[in-house]
């Protein structure tokens, strides 16, 4: 594959984050910095690009611009589904998910470690009126059956209690170690929501990921959902857009309650032609991803002063934890910053680091080396750990 680094289209699109240009002062080769922090910091392909500038145009909010119809369908078919709806962001791909399956005063039975639960700003509960049930994420991402039926068994006469309307389950689990929920597992829940009546709703921002380390198709992760999101703009490298896919009737219902929140786009298919090339193009290449994951936890494994947790990647993830008391997190966090490697803190006292396509196999040897640089000589003057420093949140 050839490298996306060397692309002379970026030239002429001016980003102001070094890490993010390419072949200029401040691109990754002439800075040396390495952007671990997230996937979502892919920038489209030059083949997105083309098709952007010259994709068909059509209305999308009156259903008449061509290639987000054509994006729309193709993203059915990979999944399985009948339909799929174009949206601006895989939280609002989620929140209308929730929506078109929950009433006011319902329930969505949710993992205490989603992404819909943690990072959405409790968006279901604020425009629909929906209680989440924040059951506890096991080490491996699930939630127990057990605990799932429990929450799914009530009275549903009794008017003092909010009845469960959909469970939502994620894969790969972000904050459980990037894992993606197995088969067995998924069909399991799906004959528990059906025997209960509820919907179904798999948040697969990262499902391409997911399938790539199951060795399955995206439909095969997908059957036993009613409704599922998939992002194209972290790994895959669109610029924007996540696409919700189910059944004709969810996803009307999912359009309409885009159309209320802001999100109905009208020429979108230069958006939609990037993510046609990242559901034919992009998808193969993650098991590279996955690979560069693999490289980067084998090297931060020798490294004394770091513990890998959960353990080794299974995806493009990699969490990691210091075990040298001259750093904090944050401060460790800080001192790879300044000598060209980005990486964030995911949970308290857990780093995170994300490959994609912008990071090579030489680009993780350098952050391996510097990470055992660091570890080896110590802090140095500003580096110096404060003992009351405050998390922040990474992109997901």
């Amino acid at each position: 594959m050839t490298s996306l680094l060397h692309n002379p289209t970026y030239d002429v699109m001016h980003d102001p984050a070094p890490i993010l240009t390419a072949n200029g002062p401040g691109s990754p080769e002439s800075s040396g910095h390495v952007e671990l922090r997230s996937d979502t910091f892919t920038l489209p392909t030059p083949a997105m690009l083309e098709a952007a500038s010259r994709a068909p145009l059509g209305d999308d909010v009156y259903g008449e611009d061509p290639t987000v119809t054509r994006l729309e369908a193709l993203a059915a078919d990979l999944l399985g589904k009948e339909a799929g709806c174009l949206m601006p962001s895989g939280t609002m791909a989620n929140l209308t998910a929730l929506l078109a399956h929950c009433p006011r005063g319902g329930k969505a039975i949710v993992g205490h470690e989603s992404d819909i639960y943690v990072y959405e700003a409790g968006g279901a509960s604020l425009c629909g009126g929906i209680v989440y049930d924040a059951l506890p994420n096991q080490r491996d991402g699930t939630i127990d059956l057990a605990d799932i039926e429990e929450a799914c068994t009530v009275d549903r006469s009794d008017p003092q209690i909010a009845p469960p309307a959909v469970i939502s389950l994620e894969t790969p689990q972000n904050r459980c170690g990037g894992l993606p929920l197995q088969l067995d597992y998924l069909a399991e829940v799906g004959q528990l929501a059906r025997r209960h009546g509820v919907g179904l709703h798999l948040d697969g921002a990262r499902l391409f990921n997911a399938a790539v380390a199951l060795g399955v198709t995206p439909a095969e992760i997908g059957h036993y959902a009613d409704t599922i999101q998939v992002c194209l703009s972290k790994g895959l490298s669109a610029p924007i857009g996540s696409v919700l896919v189910g059944d004709r009737k969810l996803i009307a219902h999912a359009r309409r309650m885009r159309k209320m929140l802001g999100g109905g786009m009208r020429q979108s298919g230069m958006i939609a032609a990037c993510g046609i090339i990242a559901l034919t193009e992009m998808t193969d290449r993650l098991a590279e991803d996955h690979e560069n994951a693999t490289r980067l936890a084998r090297g931060l494994s020798r490294l004394p002063g770091v513990r890998l947790d959960p353990g080794p990647p299974v995806t493009n993830m990699v969490f990691f934890r210091i075990r040298d008391d001259r750093y904090t997190t944050r401060s460790f966090i800080a001192a790879a910053a300044r000598r060209g490697v980005r990486v964030e803190e995911l949970g308290r006292g857990r780093i995170r680091a994300v490959t994609h396509a912008y990071v090579g196999r030489e680009a993780i040897d350098r952050a391996i080396a510097i990470f055992a640089d660091l570890l080896a000589s110590g802090p140095r003057g500003a580096e110096f750990p404060a003992r009351h420093e405050s998390a922040t949140m990474p992109p997901r």
